[in-house]
């Protein structure tokens, strides 16, 4: 399986501007530039969508191992924060935070603990991420 996104980018780093599109559409020529990226222009930057790509990878990973145990979650809502940091002399994603809560019927907090765990590990973009992952995991 191979995903695809695009990006275009005219100008400089700092005055320039570009568009990321992906092959689905879902993004079509979503703006980002300096501004997305280190001040609070609308537009989109690429630690938003590393952000978002955990959370989504790590929350199906986690219904997975719920469905393998013999759960079924009522509502699972993960958010990623993801830390882009200055060092050696250029900007490096050190780390992303996930916080987890989750309404799982009939499930202890020490099988949900573990369940979690697994999940972090094993999901394809924590694979991915030479970041410190941390997990904050919340059952209702």
């Amino acid at each position: 399986m191979i995903r695809k996104a695009t990006a275009v980018w005219h100008g400089t780093g700092r005055d320039g501007s570009g568009d990321l599109t992906t092959d689905s559409g879902v993004l079509s020529a979503s703006p980002y530039g300096f501004k997305t990226r280190f001040e609070n222009e609308p537009g989109t930057n690429p630690e938003e969508l590393i952000a978002a790509a955990h959370a989504g990878c790590f929350t199906m990973a986690l219904a997975f191992q719920l469905q393998t145990a013999g759960f079924t979650p009522e509502e699972l809502t993960t958010q990623a924060a993801v830390s882009l940091d200055s060092k050696d002399g250029g900007f490096t994603i050190t780390g992303s935070a996930l916080t987890l809560t989750a309404r799982v019927p009939d499930l202890d907090q020490a099988k949900f603990d573990e369940l979690a765990a697994v999940a972090e590990k094993t999901c394809p973009v924590s694979r991915l991420l030479n970041a410190k992952i941390t997990l904050d995991a919340t059952l209702l």
